[in-house]
Order: structure tokens, then sequence, then C-alpha cells
């Protein structure tokens, strides 16, 4: 069922029309929610440094947690000292937690724990962003600027800034949910904050930023070396990706000349075993960094080779300036009890 509500999410055809009516309501919802939030009646909290918010507006993963290691990357490039805020999807429990390299990976969530391995920022995971954000700020006073990981639909958090992140889905059928893929209406209506749009997709369907994304040319075993890619083209290996769109990352690697006797596809954030790797025992499995997080501790349970395949992912210039412009006077505003710029 699942299935065939994402697929009527394409387009405009029976299953949609008939679920059109909930969609009505669920938008009535989104409206009155973020009505109690601009008029006070629910609570929303402002924070002391800047608040960045990278988010979509429809279903399922877009590319929000590769544009949030870039980001946090470039921040700490220019000199600034930013954390990260997750609501950590898929980890056990829901309460406030830093994420340290020796946090279990149930507790942390896939994505934070490969934002932390990435960039060393600080990274905190929960369900209620603003307590989780201000628990970061309260471990190290030092942060000059948060970046959220998805929460673009929760306004208990107050954001300078938004970024919306689009794949070659696009907005579907353009309907809300459940009739079509939209968490929120768009185009965004009565906003304060222009969001800035980035497209993670190859054929953006209308305006915003640019982006690329390739497969590195060296994948990555448990021990942290490396070996070439191109080691495996012309190989048959199984490739396994429990990710948004498995079939991303399968057809960047067939494209690399790499030969895939199968693919496992699971679904997002998902809790894999090693039942899930039977089909590949005694061979060879390329999958990506964020699956590696969790296959990783189970390689040595088993004869399996595995690797990872990083994603290099780059904005287009134009929206690195667009950034900065927005963001750079919000950063000279900072009071001095946050860190000072470094470089």
């Amino acid at each position: 069922m699942r299935r065939a509500i994402q697929n009527a999410w394409v387009a405009r055809e029976w299953l949609a029309c008939f679920l059109w009516p909930v969609s009505v309501l669920y938008g009535l919802l989104v409206f009155t929610r973020r009505l109690l939030y601009r008029r006070g009646f629910l609570k929303s909290v402002k924070l002391p440094v800047p608040v960045i918010v990278v988010g979509n507006v429809v279903a399922g993963g877009g590319g929000k947690t590769p544009l949030v290691i870039c980001l946090v990357q470039r921040l700490q490039h220019q000199g600034w000292q930013p954390g990260v805020v997750s609501r950590g999807y898929g980890r056990h429990g829901s309460t406030s937690l830093e994420v340290l390299l020796t946090t279990p990976i149930q507790e942390s969530g896939d994505e934070p724990m490969l934002i932390k391995q990435k960039t060393g920022a600080p990274v905190f995971v929960g369900s209620k962003r603003a307590a989780t954000a201000m628990a970061l700020l309260e471990a190290h006073p030092g942060t000059q600027v948060i970046v959220c990981d998805d929460g673009l639909q929760h306004h208990a958090l107050q954001r300078d800034l938004e970024i919306v992140v689009f794949d070659d889905r696009g907005t579907g059928n353009g309907w809300l949910l459940p009739a079509g893929p939209l968490r929120e209406p768009w185009p965004a209506t009565g906003n304060n904050i222009p969001p800035i749009v980035l497209h993670t997709g190859s054929k953006p369907a209308f305006g915003g930023f640019t982006s690329s994304r390739r497969l590195s040319e060296k994948a990555l075993q448990r021990n942290g070396t490396s070996v070439p890619l191109s080691r495996f083209r012309g190989q048959h290996v199984t490739a396994l990706a429990a990710i948004a769109n498995p079939d991303a990352f399968f057809d960047m690697l067939k494209a690399g000349g790499i030969l895939l006797d199968q693919g496992i596809s699971l679904p997002d954030h998902h809790d894999i075993s090693l039942a899930d790797l039977q089909p590949a025992f005694d061979s060879t499995v390329l999958c990506t960094e964020k699956d590696a997080v969790k296959l990783f501790a189970l390689a040595s349970a088993s004869a399996i080779n595995i690797l990872a395949v990083p994603l290099e992912f780059e904005p287009e210039p134009a929206f690195f300036r667009a950034f900065d412009d927005l963001l750079s006077p919000l950063l000279s505003q900072l009071p001095s009890g946050h860190g000072t710029q470094t470089a």
C-alpha cells in the first residue's frame, strides 16, 4: 500500500484523487498549527545564535544530510564554530543526546553519526529541536551557529535561514499528504524568511540553485583505508542501499562500469542486520557511507567484504554566494559570549 501511495504522488490519478479530501484536512491542520505559533499560542524559542534549517517540503529524503555536511565544513573552513541538531530518525529514544564517535548507532541514528564522523562538529539528537539545540549550546558555549538537519516544519525552534532541498521528484503531483508528497504548501506563502532552494537532482524542475553529485573515486574499507573504485570496474559485486532512493546509488555505480550481481534495496534508515546481508555472503558489497555506519559494525561478524563509496556533493558557486550574503550579517551580530571567529 505504501508503494502504491508513493506511485500515486507522481500524478493526479484515481488514488491521489481518492485521497485528496484527506489532504485538504491535512492542509487545514498545517495552516492552523503554523498560525498558533505565529500568534504565540504555541511556544517558539529564539536562540542567541543564528539557526539554519536544512529541510524539504516533500516526504522522504532529498539530499539534506550531504548538504548539512557541506555547510558545516564550509563554516569550519571560514573559521566559525557550528553545531548540528537532528531528530536522529530511526534511533532508539527521544531525549536529547550528544553524539560521540563512541555512541551506539542505535542511540545516535545513522545520519547524525555520519555528520559527526565527517565534520567533528558537536552533534546533538532529540525529538524536540529547541530543547536539543539549547542542550548543545549549554554543553558547547563557543558554538556560533546551529545547523538543523531537517526540521523545516518544526516551528518550536525559530530559524534565521531556511534551505529547502528538492531532488528529481520535485513537488510530485503538487498535492499535500496523503494525496501528494508535500508536507506543506509550495510555493511557500506567508513566510517571513524567503527560503534558499537547492536542487540535488539532475534536472531542476523550477527555479533555484543546482548542485552536482558523483561517487568518489575511492572506496573506504572498515579499517579506514581506501582502495580505487576502479578496481571493481568490470567485476560483479553486490550493492546495498538503505536510503530514500537506492536506485540512484545503483545507477551511479553502473555508470562507473561496475557490474551489479544484485542491488539490495532497504527502507531508509533501516535497522540493517546480518539477515539482510545473507544474499551477499562471501561476496563484495558496495554501500553508501550512511549505510556503512551500520554495516561496518556487522562486517567483523561475517565473511562479507564491505566497502563504502562516499558521495561527493557540491552546490553551485552561486548558492554559496547567496548563503554567505544572508548568513554573514547574522554572524557579525553575535554576542561575544558565543565564541570568536578563528580565521
